[in-house]
């Protein structure tokens, strides 16, 4: 016979956060998510004077999510919410806080399915033309440019790339990816002449700080600023921001337009999809799939520009 603690919700969500953020060891992103979609319930069901999880029903969840929707929450907030509400009940499962699957019946709203948006070829380029600022800002933009487009990497798989992560012999990029599984990624000769020498201003900018102050830049990351602190993905996404947003028509100019500009470029050159997958890090081929879509999408509006029975009213 199995035993279930008696728990309070806000007592579970707790238990929650530290489980992902520790055990689990998840991205700051997808903690953050699940920890506030949690605590969105958790407060909701507080003002309908619900304080133990074992009172909780489906029915609670359906109406939450209803009046989630009647406010106004896009289709892809309250899938995230439904997802973060699958994750925590599923966790109090397994600790034994619940006997029962309050999520089994519960679907997420239907939404519209979206191509992903990316660079086209020519603003992709853009990034090699461009004249940076002097100086070792203007090479950490660069780099991360590059890196952003040539690698296809996450934005916090950049920001996380140590100076161990670096083979420049290979040449090739070793990747720590979600839930720490490893990849190599190779790349080509002139990346890595560019990488080479931002490691050497990096390590002279370092030498210097620490000069001035012993306990200044003490960090093995690849990517830091002129003050020797590491990049963050914050930063990574306003360098992106600052350099394509006036350059691409694209209706985006985030890091991961990048990730979906480098998959859908590799595809266009004829590139095996089981290959994209493993340089990308999906886990699953359909998370690939989606970008066949893409060059399909655009091999038709190549055409009907250029074909001149296409062009024809």
């Amino acid at each position: 016979m199995r035993i279930f603690a008696v728990v309070k919700i806000d007592e579970a969500i707790q238990l929650f956060a530290t489980y992902v953020n520790t055990e689990r060891r998840l991205a700051a992103g997808t903690v953050r998510y699940y920890v506030d979609g949690t605590e969105r319930f958790g407060r909701y069901m507080a003002a309908q004077g619900v304080e133990q999880i074992e009172q909780i029903s489906a029915q609670d969840v359906r109406e939450w999510q209803m009046g989630l929707m009647e406010e106004g929450e896009a289709a892809g907030t309250v899938t995230k919410q439904i997802a973060a509400l699958r994750a925590w009940f599923k966790f109090l499962r397994k600790k034994n806080y619940l006997e029962v699957d309050i999520m089994a019946k519960i679907a997420p709203p239907k939404r519209p399915k979206r191509l992903p948006v990316f660079f086209r070829e020519n603003e992709a380029e853009q990034i090699y033309d461009t004249i940076y600022p002097e100086g070792y800002e203007g090479e950490l933009d660069k780099l991360v440019l590059r890196m952003l487009y040539e690698t296809g990497m996450r934005r916090s798989e950049l920001a996380n790339l140590t100076l161990g992560c670096i083979n420049l012999d290979e040449p090739s990029i070793k990747v720590r990816g979600k839930r720490d599984k490893e990849r190599i990624i190779p790349i080509e000769n002139e990346l890595a002449q560019n990488i080479s020498r931002f490691i050497a201003l990096r390590n002279k900018r370092m030498t210097e700080l620490q000069a001035e102050r012993p306990t200044a830049g003490n960090t093995d990351r690849l990517l830091v600023n002129s003050r020797g602190r590491a990049v963050s993905d914050g930063m990574i996404y306003l360098i992106v921001e600052r350099y394509m947003s006036p350059r691409s028509n694209a209706e985006r100019t985030s890091p991961h337009v990048f990730r979906h500009t480098f998959a859908t470029h590799m595809l266009n050159e004829g590139a095996n999809i089981d290959a994209i997958k493993e340089l990308l890090g999906h886990s699953d081929l359909a998370a690939t799939e989606v970008y066949t879509h893409v060059t399909r999408e655009h091999l038709k509006e190549t055409y009907k520009h250029a074909h001149p029975r296409a062009t024809k009213k």
